[in-house]
């Protein structure tokens, strides 16, 4: 069935109904099942809108529409400057409602690289982004690449590649049992793991990049050694690994931010005097959160100082490293959750992600090989010290730059 033949379906009626919505002719309410709007709210609907259309401009019309059964069916929407693809579902009986929206992929139809730039140095903060060959200095995309930026979670790329380093070198295996013997504050789940629970090298570095698991993370440094994964810093050619040094473990993040006492003693340190406080915060609190004073930063704290800080040409230099292992059960993980949607990866031979966030911080960094085996990288960062990073415009932003590949 194509967009035609759908027009009078209860379909072809629901989609001309979202574009109705997206033209600000329709609300939420009227289109949306009550299923949908306990996930998304008309105001986030509206929001959503409002952005899609501030990036891609005024919807047209729907570009087509193949079910993919009774109730469901594949879509394309047409924007002025990209056609939005993706998914729609309704409800099985009258008056057949929305209840599953995603456009997940946009194919930009007049995008150029200046205007993206143009709007990434446009959002609050700071903005960077690189898409390119690993293997080349001259990229499909780049702006302020050499701006170093807070990543957040993505610096686990760092730990990844130290642990699997390692492992080529003889001295683990990915097989190897350790057991839960700190913990961390989520994102993650193992901090809810039983006390000593036996966990494999290999489990726990998948929690760490595919969750993004605090507590696993922190249980590798802590396994690893700090040292380690500074050296793996530094042997990966960072510009500036002092700004990053010594290398915080998370809970160790969160101790610092959620003390304005401690935090200003350490912003004030120098290396040496850093390193004095971590060992005594280690003797003090170890892996147990229960010791910790203060609230976890709600806002954008000290983003600036007390991160961890890398340049896009920074993250190629890690993903370099990583690409070239021998052993490709660290890309392996990457892959995990690619973060991608499946006509997107369907493009690339290999898809691995990472990406990292707190208030005020944003980095999305993706891995990719084409089919002739080139690696790629494609990393987006956003830092804000006056409030938090749209996450949506930022992804949007990541999808209209990896449609600039040819």
């Amino acid at each position: 069935m194509d967009t035609s033949q759908a027009e009078a379906t209860p379909l072809g009626e629901r989609a001309q109904d979202v574009v109705a919505m997206l033209k600000g002719e329709k609300a939420p309410g009227d289109v949306f099942g009550p299923t949908f709007l306990a996930a998304v709210s008309p105001a986030q609907f509206n929001a959503i809108s409002a952005q899609l259309t501030t990036q891609f401009g005024e919807v047209i019309g729907v570009e087509s529409l193949k079910a993919t059964g009774d109730y469901s069916a594949a879509i394309a929407l047409r924007f002025e400057k990209a056609i939005g693809r993706g998914t729609i579902a309704l409800e099985a009986q009258a008056p057949y409602r929305v209840e599953g929206l995603l456009l997940s992929s946009f194919e930009s139809l007049d995008d150029t690289p200046d205007k993206i730039s143009a709007e990434l140095n446009a959002m609050p903060g700071n903005a960077s982004a690189y898409f390119g060959p690993l293997d080349s200095s001259n990229p499909m995309f780049a702006s302020n690449p050499d701006e170093h930026m807070a990543i957040g979670s993505t610096f686990k790329l760092y730990v990844l590649s130290a642990l699997a380093r390692s492992i080529e070198a003889g001295e683990r295996a990915w097989s190897d049992t350790v057991t839960i013997n700190r913990r961390s504050f989520p994102s993650g789940q193992m901090q809810d793991w039983p006390e000593g629970a036996p966990v494999t090298l290999q489990t726990l570095a998948t929690m760490m990049i595919s969750i993004s698991d605090n507590t696993a993370t922190d249980i590798l440094i802590h396994e690893l050694g700090r040292e380690v994964v500074e050296a793996e810093l530094i042997a990966s050619g960072h510009s500036n690994p002092a700004r990053t040094l010594p290398l915080l473990t998370t809970i160790e993040m969160f101790g610092l931010k959620g003390s304005p006492y401690n935090l200003e003693k350490y912003i004030n340190g120098d290396e040496a005097a850093k390193r004095f406080m971590l060992l005594d915060f280690v003797d003090d609190i170890g892996g147990d959160t229960d010791k910790l004073e203060g609230p976890i930063p709600t806002v954008p704290t000290a983003i600036d100082t007390v991160e961890w800080f890398a340049s896009a040409r920074d993250l190629a230099s890690i993903l370099k490293r990583l690409s070239t292992l021998e052993d490709g059960t660290a890309r392996g993980v990457l892959a995990v959750n690619p973060a991608l949607d499946k006509s997107q990866r369907e493009k690339w031979k290999y898809v691995g992600f990472k990406g990292g966030s707190e208030p005020g911080v944003l980095n999305l960094t993706w891995l990719l090989q084409d089919q002739a085996d080139a690696w790629h990288i494609l990393t987006v960062s956003a830092n804000n010290q006056e409030g938090p990073i749209n996450k949506g415009k930022l992804q949007l932003m990541a999808q209209r730059i990896l449609a600039l590949a040819p």
